[in-house]
């Protein structure tokens, strides 16, 4: 029984129980040749290009084969929207899903019956394209998304009517997209081990002048035009020249550590390493053979190192070694070095470390810090593009930022459902005055000499007058009296004229007049109308009381009618609009 048991696992190791790397010190004790990496005690970081040992005497290292060109690595789904769908018809969308956060779709259908679909997310962008044939049939923008994504989850999308989105997707798209680019260079002399050490060279040998002539050219700062990656270029306070290259479109400085200013009586140099320690890729030079240890500098932002060590080639010309370390999280990037990783010095090495450092950058974004910030810094633009494509679009269609916007999910208001929405009475559009000063939108649909072809009485009538004269447009049944009008001197030189009580009728109380305003132009009156009470009689100034709003057409009192009377109330409600007079003066 005691043989067939398993062995109890030992218990997880600590980082006491690991045996370190042997440090730098105790490697140096020792007979070379060493290593020109060696990684921290505790690791933390990988090592590529180990073998420096050029078997027998070839008359050359291997090197690129000349004419070939090490591919530059890069975000290529960035590129496929100015690729495949700028200045070509295509369509974009916009929603909010739940879980996946602010979308923007675009969506291109080519003449080889081909669906190209670009889905933008917070987290990444998707790019996928479905040939037609293998369809069952023509599918919507939704399940067109669900094509790329199969975790969306919105009920719909709403189409992108502002006519320049397509900058504004390209725009959020190349954010990620760079063709400038900084790098430290470091100077590591034989036995320099620490930071302090570094930092604190002022002198470049021959062999590191020479190895600078590789990485580009001298310039001189002040006045410099090209990108100039944060030095002064203009009061001198970063040094007078540096190392500047233009490679393959794009532009790259170097932050050259034996040019930056040097402080006597610092210690740590900080005006070296505030530059050299915020960048993200270095060149560490060696003259001599010295290791070096990512962790002798000490910096949040640097992730990976390209070592280049100094090997005298006697006739074969002038020889470098190389070795790439970067963090764990980094993943790997090429091109690859060779084995053994020996170079000779020409534009083949140029090429091959000018790609390898601008890889390096790209691969070090991927490392878990600079990873959530860059989720962080998408999510926030794609929020933003989202927010203006949904204000532009309605910013087309006439739709103000206080209007009621769609949410995800529920179907947009229809123009029906609009139009009927300015129809209700008390409604904030009904209210909404017309350009010629009538009341509402409601009195400007009732038309003289014609039939309403629905009334829609609400619980606040109408009395209007309009800077064009006319006085009111009320609704009433006929057989019902409104309440009195306003005493007389109440209006001023545009207003209605007065209207007197009816002498035989006991008077009703007057509810509360909601909106009176006068003015040098014209006055406006209203007066409320209790549900109820929706018939009005209008008066004239002569006495005689006139029914308001029938279904008959426009009549007027019969010839020769006296005054005080009227005629019979007609069955129906009659339209009557009654023009005002002007103020008769007081000496006529």
């Amino acid at each position: 029984m005691a043989q067939q048991r398993h062995a109890v696992p030992p218990p997880l190791k600590t980082e006491e129980d690991y045996i370190p790397y042997p440090s730098v010190h105790e490697v140096l004790g020792r007979e070379g040749p060493f290593p020109l990496i060696l990684l921290p005690q505790f690791g933390g970081y990988w090592i590529e290009g180990t073998n420096h040992q050029l078997s027998g005497a070839p008359e050359s290292p291997p090197t690129p084969a000349p004419g070939t060109r090490a591919r530059l690595e890069g975000n290529h789904t960035a590129k496929i929207y100015r690729k495949h769908f700028l200045g070509k018809e295509h369509f974009n969308y916009y929603s909010l899903d739940p879980a996946l956060g602010h979308l923007v779709f675009s969506l291109k259908y080519d003449e080889q019956e081909h669906l190209h679909l670009l889905l933008r997310t917070r987290a990444r962008t998707l790019h996928d394209v479905v040939p037609i044939s293998c369809l069952a049939e023509f599918p919507n923008v939704v399940q067109m998304a669900k094509l790329v994504c199969e975790d969306v989850n919105v009920d719909r999308f709403y189409p992108v009517l502002y006519p320049k989105a397509s900058r504004l997707i390209l725009a959020f798209d190349e954010h990620v997209l760079s063709n400038h680019f900084k790098f430290g260079v470091i100077y590591q002399k034989l036995g320099q081990t620490s930071e302090e050490e570094l930092f604190g060279t002022t002198e470049e040998s021959p062999a590191f002048t020479e190895f600078l002539e590789v990485l580009g050219q001298r310039v001189q700062l002040r006045d410099f035009k090209g990108f100039r990656g944060g030095l002064d270029v203009t009061h001198g306070q970063t040094g007078s020249e540096s190392v500047y290259c233009h490679f393959r479109d794009k532009e790259i400085m170097f932050h050259v550590s034996t040019k930056l200013p040097y402080t006597e009586g610092d210690a740590q140099q900080l005006q070296r390493k505030r530059h050299i320690g915020n960048d993200i890729v270095a060149v560490v030079f060696q003259d001599e053979n010295t290791p070096f240890v990512p962790d002798m500098i000490a910096s949040n932002f640097l992730h990976a190192f390209v070592v280049v060590q100094l090997e005298q080639g006697g006739p074969r010309g002038t020889l470098y070694k190389v070795s790439v370390t970067a963090r764990d999280d980094v993943p790997f990037f090429g091109p690859p070095l060779p084995d053994p990783a020996i170079f000779r010095k020409g534009p083949e090495f140029q090429e091959f470390l000018l790609t390898k450092l601008i890889n390096a950058e790209y691969a070090c974004y991927k490392a878990e810090k600079f990873a959530k910030l860059e989720e962080r810094t998408r999510a926030a633009l794609l929020e933003t593009l989202h927010e203006e494509l949904q204000a532009r679009s309605q910013a087309m269609l006439g739709l103000g930022p206080d209007d009621e916007r769609p949410d995800n999910g529920a179907a947009a208001p229809g123009f029906f459902e609009s139009f009927k929405s300015l129809l209700v009475p008390g409604s904030r559009r009904g209210r909404r005055g017309s350009a010629i000063g009538l009341g509402s939108v409601e009195e400007a649909l009732l038309v003289p000499g014609k039939s309403p072809s629905r009334r829609r009485p609400g619980p606040l009538g109408s009395r209007r007058s309009s800077a064009i004269g006319i006085e009111s447009i009320q609704e009433a049944p006929a057989g019902r009296d409104g309440p009195a009008a306003a005493p007389e001197g109440a209006s001023s030189a545009h207003s209605s004229p007065e209207s007197r009580r009816h002498p035989d009728r006991a008077e009703k109380p007057e509810p509360p007049d909601f909106s009176r305003s006068s003015s040098s132009a014209s006055s406006f009156g209203s007066a409320a109308e209790e549900p109820n009470e929706l018939g009005r009689e209008s008066r004239s100034p002569s006495g005689t009381h006139r029914d308001a709003f029938t279904d008959t057409p426009w009549q007027d009192d019969p010839p020769g009618t006296p005054p005080g009377r009227h005629p019979p109330d007609p069955p129906c409600p009659e339209i009557k609009i009654q023009l005002e007079r002007p103020p008769q003066n007081a000496g006529s």
